[in-house]
């Protein structure tokens, strides 16, 4: 994995974070991408470059398109080659409850941007880099089960533009196979808070409320599969979804709150 190439969308903090320092230990060069969190970026760059890599930070809201192209054109201009990796970790999500009919018409297009339709234009626009070279990796984020495409109430838009993605994933793995380039879907379970920058060990001994006898998730969690799916033997693995959750079921269980 040593000089790939790795852009990470809204990737100053939480699991993002945690994924572009898990990376950059195995060698490849880290793009960190934030919207608003440049000294948090900047210090993330400062640890990247510690562990003899390069790195570099691109402010960009993934959801507004022309934000978007421009993060990927730095990143390019910059180092004078392609993106290998895409790590689509950025998508807004509204944690306040409401129902579809709540939403103002331009959140709902703003949270499709940000979790459908920018994903699919990062992915559009990296492609010709990967296929020129035979190798590429593009890892989308999801939520619990979205593959079942069951209803989520409170969440009607995310969901509908994650389950979209769903389907994408699958498709898109197929058309680039050949092309030496896989695309899988990582959904993560409710890891919140500081959880989301902490290690395995870190949160062992903590207690999950919600799921007794279950340890809380790690940011670790989720940074050592993707980590794990960007690796050259991993080609056998895409268009796959890979719920790392604990088995919790977000649906089920905000459902009943």
């Amino acid at each position: 994995m040593k000089g790939k190439l790795a852009c990470i969308t809204g990737s100053a903090k939480g699991l993002g974070r945690m994924t572009a320092l898990t990376l950059a230990d195995m060698g490849c060069d880290i793009a960190v991408n934030y919207v608003h969190s440049t000294e948090a970026a900047d210090q993330l760059v400062h640890e990247l470059r510690g562990k003899g890599v390069r790195a570099i930070a691109v402010q960009a809201d993934i959801a507004d398109r022309d934000q978007a192209q421009r993060l990927i054109d730095t990143i390019e201009s910059s180092w004078g080659a392609t993106v290998d990796i895409l790590i689509n970790n950025a998508g807004p999500f509204v944690r306040e409850r409401r129902f579809f009919h709540e939403y103002a018409l331009n959140e709902i297009e703003y949270l499709m941007r940000g979790n459908l339709l920018g994903v699919m234009e990062l992915d559009h626009r990296v492609l010709p880099g990967m296929q020129a070279k035979r190798w590429g990796r593009i890892i989308h984020f999801g939520f619990g089960h979205a593959a079942e495409a069951r209803g989520w109430p409170h969440r009607a838009v995310y969901a509908a533009a994650k389950v979209g993605l769903v389907s994408f994933t699958k498709t898109l793995a197929e058309e680039q196979a050949a092309h030496g380039i896989t695309v899988n879907m990582i959904c993560p379970g409710d890891i919140r808070g500081a959880n989301k920058e902490k290690t395995i060990d870190e949160v062992r001994h903590l207690v999950n409320d919600e799921m007794p006898g279950v340890r809380p998730g790690s940011g670790e969690d989720i940074a050592r599969v993707i980590a794990f799916l960007c690796q050259t033997h991993s080609d056998f693995i895409t268009g796959n979804m890979l719920d790392v959750s604990g088995g919790f079921d977000p649906i089920r269980t905000l459902a009943q709150q």
